[in-house]
């Protein structure tokens, strides 16, 4: 009987979970909708009239246009910024002179402001949909290797050992031995990776795209909407945590399966 609780007691606290986030939520909303009930002003709209709009821009088909090309722009900067910075951070982890010759590099990458690099794409390579993919990705990048590089540096030598002793070809090992460690580390920044990306997106839209959701934003800001300001951000805000929990979240947990076992 101890033995099955583990693998139960997740199951049974889910729904725990789940009913005290939506209480959780439901509170943040009651003491949004007192405060801007008290406070009687443009800059703070109540609750039912974000909801409103909201619903006003997902029938006219607006919100699903704006919301599917941020998605896609997030989609594909995070793809190219994990298959290169994945390649990197394990080169770098996994030989010394690499990983020195170019940490100053990695390291002013970090260190360089998100909205510099979108300006100086858009300046040296113009508004184009390339331009804004490929400076949130190089935004990203930096970080991936950081992670990737401790991932490799982590590597079990006991276990490169046995592959050698039983004569593993390289692809085979990779696949047995590299990436199943390097999971675990893969996970943590697919999760950090997409709460940093859309938002550097959003900032890549409002600069230099014609649609999207940082362009409403920042359109409605010139309105001086702030009711339509934030549903765009709520609208944008609700489908990454429906990414987060349906797929991110038990993305990491498999990850991380290995390690409960061995403990």
């Amino acid at each position: 009987m101890a033995a099955e609780r583990p693998a139960t007691a997740p199951a049974t606290r889910l729904p725990g979970r789940l009913l005290l986030g939506f209480v959780s939520l439901a509170l943040l909303a009651g003491v949004w909708a007192i405060a801007a009930s008290v406070a009687q002003s443009r800059v703070l709209p109540p609750p039912g009239a974000v909801l409103a709009f909201v619903w006003d821009e997902a029938l006219d088909g607006a919100l699903w246009v704006n919301l599917g090309m941020t998605l896609a722009r997030v989609a594909l900067a995070f793809t190219v910024a994990m298959a290169i910075g994945s390649a990197i951070g394990i080169v770098m982890g996994l030989h010394r002179f690499t990983d020195r010759l170019f940490d100053p590099w990695l390291v002013l990458l970090l260190n360089l402001p998100a909205l510099v690099i979108m300006v100086l794409a858009y300046i040296w390579f113009g508004l184009t949909e390339a331009a804004a993919v490929g400076a949130v990705a190089l935004t990203k990048i930096p970080n991936v290797v950081v992670t990737m590089r401790e991932g490799a540096r982590a590597l079990d030598p006991a276990l490169s050992e046995m592959a050698k002793v039983f004569r593993f070809p390289p692809a085979r090992q990779l696949r047995h031995v590299v990436l199943p460690q390097l999971q675990p580390y893969f996970a943590a920044t697919t999760r950090s990776g997409i709460a940093l990306i859309w938002k550097i997106v959003l900032v890549a839209e409002l600069l230099g795209r014609p649609n999207g959701v940082g362009f409403q934003i920042y359109t409605y800001f010139q309105l001086f909407d702030v009711r339509a300001i934030i549903g765009y951000s709520l609208a944008f805000v609700a489908v990454m945590l429906v990414i987060e929990f349906c797929a991110l979240q038990p993305f990491e947990a498999r990850a991380r399966r290995w390690r409960k076992r061995d403990a």
